[in-house]
């Protein structure tokens, strides 16, 4: 009989309570003092406990995010102007809730997209769905979604998004295609879904960036009305690693 229900479990794919009925019948002393009830409850807990961690897999798997980084490894001690109140707040998650935006921006190194992928991956284990891109990576799969035909569903799915992460904003001229690309996404999202930017210019420098006085207006108008900012500042994270290794080595 045990070994018949641990299979249907299995099959049923219910292995996170196949799981837990393996663990109450190898150790029959930990439960016999427990009632039905109780031990069932312990069964569906487990059911729901692997599910919870399957999925935060799935989500992390397919936000294909640049860095392993969590909030627990976040550096608050380098002067950058990083401030550690400001990103408890948003390791909260309640922006994504209410659909804002946040925008980083600061010179090469300081760990922009280290915060961001932070803030992804706490994203991905609430349950939320994220992606990151380099913009001009984005923008080369939307032309190739124009040549075969996939453009609308292409859109749809960066619509679904919870949180979009858009590195290297500003680093490379946009041609006109490629903004009306973002100001399409932008209009998608807009008051549905959060966009992170990550840019190396300041903000006050994005309007000239775009390149089209109407469409730099549309666009920015959707990204900056709700949004959170950060600007970080100093010496570049990565340069101030080198340095310590080379000393290390040397020592």
């Amino acid at each position: 009989m045990y070994q018949h229900t641990l299979a249907q479990l299995r099959q049923m794919k219910l292995t996170g309570m196949a799981e837990a009925l393996a663990i109450q019948h190898d150790q029959p002393g930990h439960y016999d003092n427990l009632s039905f009830e109780e031990r069932i409850h312990l069964l569906i807990d487990s059911e729901q406990l692997e599910r919870d961690q399957r999925k935060q897999q799935r989500l992390l798997k397919a936000a294909r995010l640049k860095l392993h980084a969590t909030a627990k490894d976040i550096d608050y001690s380098h002067p950058r102007g990083l401030k550690q109140s400001v990103m408890a707040s948003l390791l909260q998650c309640e922006w994504l809730h209410k659909h804002q935006n946040l925008l980083l921006t600061g010179p090469c190194g300081c760990g922009k997209t280290y915060l961001a992928c932070a803030l992804a991956h706490t994203a991905c284990l609430k349950g939320y769905r994220t992606r990151y891109y380099r913009l001009s990576r984005l923008m080369l799969e939307l032309t190739q979604a124009k040549a075969d035909g996939t453009y609308s569903k292409a859109l749809q799915q960066l619509a679904k998004l919870d949180m979009l992460i858009l590195d290297d904003w500003g680093l490379e001229p946009l041609k006109a295609a490629q903004r009306n690309d973002l100001m399409e996404i932008m209009d998608d999202r807009n008051g549905h879904s959060s966009t992170v930017i990550i840019s190396q210019l300041p903000t006050d420098q994005w309007y000239q960036s775009i390149g089209d006085n109407t469409l730099a207006d549309a666009i920015l108008d959707r990204l900056m009305h709700n949004a959170h900012r950060i600007k970080l500042k100093g010496e570049s994270l990565r340069k101030l690693q080198s340095e310590l290794t080379d000393g290390e080595h040397l020592a």
